[in-house]
């Protein structure tokens, strides 16, 4: 019998200064260089090749975003000590497949004096110049929509969408497995939280999410969909649109946040709620719903309406079977390892608002802690979480199926 589909998903920066897990890759970064000339500031950003080249200014925080074409990036990580009067950091990784994207994160507006390609020479590779002034915040060109100009380039180029069509139509054999989505949390430009080590979130949950993928496989009972399946960029409708698309019977966000305090540590996990449970729980919701707005995304687009709509609808019938899922998952994973103190929690995950899938968040840790972070960077430990997460979607599948025939 076919189980409910209902569901969602989650989002983006990076801390280049950070060095790389060897079990995830990791788009190579720019070699950049930047300085003050006068009052305006030059960033160069060298290219293993050249390429079309989109650039625009966002707003609240002021960043400038450079899109480029994949692989087109050179050179060792940005220095620490290259911040100058208008520019505080540069971050960079896989937006979407075809595209990678800089972020430059500024001190305010700014408006270019010149942007331009430059050609090799025997000495140099080719080199992508910004000078930037700075401006008045009514004089700055914000959004998408108005990019810069940028001289020896052929014109903006169009990417393809990072959303993957539709899957075809389940065989009869396919139709007899469950469908789960795995979303392993933040990607591409968007690091999630950076360890004591130097460790990047975005690899730990990639890693742990193609475990569990494995894991559910090897059963013969489960089909599964990742949402990501190496270092891209995702927004939170494009997660939820591909669960949906699945289509998925439950959805599980994998993450491993960081929290100012060293001494937590501990799994925990979320399902959603308008209301967190705690303080802790709505500090770390509004951090991650905020992903979107990193990697250039808007999420207002949406009147309050229409929210309150989808939220309400939510709270109904997959609030209740998250519920259920999260309460066996705390079970079996109590059995394993170190748990938080009120284990499950509730919070406003825009990654956990898909009205028809059940869906939980999965926080396995806390990588701001040094024994969670070095038990999560362990193969071992993750595939014991993986392995207690199948035992809890088969509890859960079993419990379902028999309300249903009941």
């Amino acid at each position: 019998m076919r189980l409910h589909r209902r569901h969602f998903l989650h989002a983006p920066l990076i801390g280049l200064l950070a060095p790389r897990l060897s079990f995830a890759a990791e788009a190579m970064k720019p070699s950049v260089r930047m300085h003050d000339h006068g009052a305006s500031s030059r960033l160069v950003l060298e290219l293993a090749a050249k390429s079309k080249v989109t650039a625009f200014q966002l707003a609240e925080p002021y960043r400038l975003v450079v899109d480029l074409e994949e692989a087109s990036f050179l050179g060792p990580d940005i220095p620490a000590d290259q911040a100058t009067a208008l520019i505080k950091a540069v971050r960079a990784g896989l937006f979407q497949p075809g595209q990678s994207r800089v972020v430059v994160d500024l001190t305010g507006p700014v408006a270019p004096t010149h942007a331009f390609l430059l050609a090799p020479t025997s000495a140099t590779p080719w080199r992508l110049v910004f000078d930037l002034a700075p401006v008045a915040a009514d004089k700055a060109l914000i959004g998408p929509g108005k990019p810069f100009e940028v001289a020896g380039v052929s014109g903006p180029v169009e990417f393809a969408a990072a959303i993957p069509p539709p899957p075809p139509k389940p065989t009869k054999e396919r139709g007899k497995k469950l469908t789960i989505a795995v979303d392993p949390g933040h990607g591409g430009i968007d690091p999630g939280a950076i360890g004591k080590s130097g460790i990047y979130e975005k690899n730990i949950t990639l890693a742990a999410a193609q475990q569990l993928k494995a894991k559910l496989e090897a059963t013969g009972r489960y089909r599964v969909v990742l949402t990501r399946a190496r270092d891209t960029s995702l927004g939170l409708r494009q997660r939820i649109d591909i669960a949906r698309h699945a289509p998925a019977d439950a959805f599980i966000s994998l993450h491993a946040d960081s929290v100012r305090s060293a001494g937590v540590r501990g799994l925990s996990v979320y399902t959603l709620s308008e209301k967190a449970s705690d303080a802790e729980a709505g500090m770390l919701a509004e951090s991650e719903n905020k992903s979107d707005l990193i990697i250039g995304m808007d999420l207002g687009r949406e009147t309050q309406e229409v929210r309150n709509i989808l939220i309400d609808l939510a709270q109904r019938e997959s609030m209740n079977l998250a519920a259920k899922m999260a309460t066996l998952l705390i079970g079996e994973l109590r059995r394993e390892v170190a748990l938080l103190r009120n284990t499950h929690r509730f919070a406003g995950f825009a990654v956990l608002k898909a009205p028809d899938i059940p869906s939980v968040l999965v926080e396995m840790g806390y990588l701001s802690n040094k024994q969670d972070e070095a038990a999560l960077k362990k193969e071992a430990y993750r595939g014991k979480l993986m392995t207690a997460v199948v035992k809890a979607l088969d509890q859960y599948f079993a419990q379902v199926q028999v309300a249903r025939r009941a």
